[in-house]
């Protein structure tokens, strides 16, 4: 007979009612959202217990939400023996104030942008990383700063000794003070990093490596396509921001040109703009590369939904007129006649299981092609002497004739135009 009971001492999840409104015109419907929501949460370590949902023309000032649907929630938090409640859109501070009132201590009340702003905290492994969700953090956190010394406040009505000193006012003002000077230490740290990134960019521009970027929605299997293109072993979970740190890999097309894989944050809808301003010297990866694969789930309900929230961030980043290419992955998910639909909605779209490795050979030869659709005719002499411009043109292009005379290499080939420019003092005349 054991002596003791074994007790677990893994972390009991927070149990969570999910809050959403659905308005005239909203690109998503209500149910769809929460759901994404839901799995929003469960990334976050919370159990979803209930839901709530209200049709609405706007939100209501105070609390978002209606009178009844908040005495709706508080029976659900007490009944339930909710820890907190999440609500799918942006709250703002006399909003979450109004209702943190009345739902009473100690429930949380948090939105979306909390739940996502948490989850990169979570997730963020480098230095880089860290610091750009911390940004992110403090201006969410800043308009939001109340109520930690109202018991000052309160004093000062009363009069007399004590009153005059405006303690809370000031006490406030001290820690506005304080999260202002730690988000100018956190830009300042950021802008180094961000010119390090700068320098690497341009060895990047010189390099004769034809660069892709994979962008598209969180989950949609970006890490396990580089992971089957390039033998990687980068982290793919089936979790909702699992990546948050640019990974870059190398490979080789057929022909033998040098290409760089970068693997990115994924992106959601609704997706914080302080987090996409914050992000945006990691997202810079994405608005540089010379080609933008476009990663979807094949298999999901929402997927011109998603598409659509790609473009939105593509577009706020300054990529949305990046040469790009939709590659729709998952396909061992959905049955022959989805694949069809697929095909003849989006015809310019490769269609690809990142799994199985179904159709990958079609996704790199298309981005053969469009590497090569890139590519400048020259016709060059380079000297003897300056041999590694010969190897420059073989690994970044395609050579078309190449003969040896008396104190150069003749060589006609197509290259990408930034190594057409670098060589252009070589030219024939």
């Amino acid at each position: 007979m054991a002596r003791f009971t074994p007790v677990s001492t893994s972390p009991v999840p927070e149990r969570a009612v999910l809050v959403g409104i659905e308005q005239r015109g909203s690109s998503w419907p209500v149910d769809r959202s929460l759901d994404e929501l839901e799995r929003l949460a469960d990334t976050a370590g919370a159990e979803c217990v209930a839901r709530v949902t209200q049709r609405l023309e706007r939100p209501n000032p105070r609390t978002f939400i209606g009178s009844g649907k908040v005495a709706e929630v508080c029976g659900l938090v007490s009944r339930l023996d909710a820890d907190v409640v999440i609500f799918d859109d942006d709250l703002s501070p006399s909003q979450q104030a109004n209702l943190e009132k009345a739902v009473g201590e100690p429930v949380k009340i948090i939105d979306r942008t909390a739940l996502i702003l948490d989850i990169f905290g979570l997730h963020a492994q480098t230095r880089e990383g860290r610091l750009q969700v911390q940004l992110a953090q403090l201006q969410y956190l800043l308009p939001r700063l109340r109520g930690m010394w109202s018991h000052l406040a309160k004093e000062q009505t009363r009069g007399g000794i004590g009153s005059r000193f405006g303690q809370g006012e000031s006490q406030l003002e001290v820690d506005r003070r304080m999260v202002r000077n730690r988000i100018a230490a956190v830009r300042r740290e950021l802008a180094v990093v961000e010119r390090r990134r700068s320098v690497q960019s341009k060895e990047r521009i010189a390099s004769p490596a034809f660069r892709v970027a994979l962008a598209g929605y969180t989950n949609a299997g970006k890490s396990s396509l580089l992971n089957r293109l390039t033998g990687s072993t980068v982290l793919a979970q089936d979790k909702l921001f699992a990546t948050l740190d640019p990974t870059t890999r190398a490979y080789r097309l057929p022909g033998g040109r040098s290409m760089t894989i970068t693997d990115t944050v994924g992106f959601i809808q609704k997706l914080p703009h302080g987090l996409v301003d914050a992000f945006k010297s990691t997202l810079s990866e994405v608005r540089e590369a010379d080609l933008i694969l476009m990663v979807a789930d094949a298999s999901d309900d929402n997927l011109s939904r998603q598409l659509d929230a790609v473009h939105r961030v593509l577009e706020e980043i300054g990529a949305g007129e990046s040469r790009s290419l939709v590659v729709f992955n998952k396909i061992d998910l959905i049955d022959a006649e989805t694949l069809l639909d697929l095909g003849r909605i989006y015809p310019d779209a490769v269609l690809v299981s990142a799994r199985t490795g179904e159709h990958i050979d079609d996704l790199v030869e298309r981005v053969a092609l469009e590497a090569a659709a890139l590519d400048k005719l020259i016709d060059v002499h380079i000297p003897y002497a300056n041999g590694s411009l010969v190897q420059l043109i073989r690994q970044s292009g395609h050579v078309l004739e190449e003969s040896f005379e008396e104190t150069s290499t003749h060589l006609v080939a197509k290259v990408p135009p930034r190594i057409a420019g670098y060589l252009s003092a070589y030219y024939s005349s």
